[in-house]
């Protein structure tokens, strides 16, 4: 059970292991994008027509249809991977090895729908993956299997969602075969240490330059590829789509939203409400994405102006 393009790799791990035969792929139907409106199937679901699978699309899982489809697959196991959904009970009792899922975070840490971008925006020094048997809760069951990975500072959760997906492709592929021989044992989580992550929202993509530039920095990589960190400049929204905290903490008169250049023009930058943010890379409406300094060259008047405003 997946959906997205980084659980793709889930999908072909598991074919390649010769112990395991993939009786089928579950995943949400088939959603109508861009102006056509034409149906766009997700990608698990072409990756399994690819390979032969069978495909199911139940809307919901909730209705007995939907768990009588299941059922008659007679599956040994339910591999979960960003599905999307919340398994019912009737749904978690099918397999008699469990419905294990593929979390990219290191539970109880990061619990929820957002693990990678939060563990950006908190600004973790590491975080993992983790293959766990679902229960009822949302993030909650027993840890099977983790695997950790140490941050550079520098990555968006774009590219750490893939590499944490691939990791636990990999961890799967080791796992599953030995969990259903009883040779692992799955570990309560420690609830007291729990967090949990919330849902995004496409407003929380909109630049605060009251925040601090460290703040803004970390926004603009855990808000990457979605919603983005925007902010708009003469009536035109304006994307952020590379900045990095800059060393120079700027003039204390300068407002929060500032464009001030430096270095002869060839940076871009911002004052917020704690030092300045280089904007390394941006994209005005309508516009190409460029560097900061192929900006300024364009737009010489945005040197003083305030964004957002």
């Amino acid at each position: 059970m997946g959906t997205p393009q980084p659980v793709v790799a889930t999908l072909e791990t598991l074919c390649g292991l010769g112990d395991v035969e993939v009786v089928a792929a579950v995943t949400p139907p088939d959603r109508e994008r861009g102006r056509g409106r034409r149906p766009e199937a997700p990608p698990v679901k072409v990756m399994a027509e690819s390979l032969g699978i069978p495909v199911l699309q139940p809307p919901s899982l909730r209705p007995q249809k939907a768990v009588d489809a299941l059922r008659e697959l007679r599956p040994d196991a339910v591999v979960v991977a960003a599905y999307g959904r919340l398994l019912p009970s009737a749904v978690l009792g099918l397999p008699r090895y469990g419905c294990l899922n593929l979390h990219p975070s290191l539970l109880p840490r990061h619990r929820g729908p957002s693990p990678v971008a939060t563990a950006i925006l908190d600004g973790d020094s590491s975080t993992g993956v983790s293959l766990m048997l679902l229960d009822e809760g949302m993030d909650t069951g027993p840890v099977i299997a983790q695997r950790k990975l140490a941050l550079d500072g520098d990555e968006t959760a774009g590219d750490l969602t893939d590499l944490l997906f691939g990791m636990g492709a990999q961890l799967l592929a080791e796992s599953l075969v030995p969990w259903t021989r009883g040779e692992l044992q799955a570990q309560p989580q420690d609830d007291a240490s729990a967090t949990i992550s919330r849902k995004l929202e496409r407003e929380d993509g909109r630049a605060d330059w009251l925040l601090p530039a460290a703040t803004l920095s970390r926004q603009c990589r855990a808000f990457s590829p979605w919603p983005g960190l925007f902010t708009s400049w003469e009536g035109k929204a304006l994307k952020v789509l590379q900045a990095s905290a800059a060393r120079d903490r700027g003039p204390a008169e300068a407002a929060p939203g500032q464009v001030a250049a430096m270095n002869s023009g060839r940076q871009m930058l911002a004052s917020t409400g704690d030092g300045l943010l280089t904007l390394e890379k941006v994209q005005l409406e309508g516009r190409r994405a460029v560097s900061g300094e192929e900006f300024l060259r364009g737009y010489p008047e945005v040197i003083g102006a305030i964004l957002g405003a």
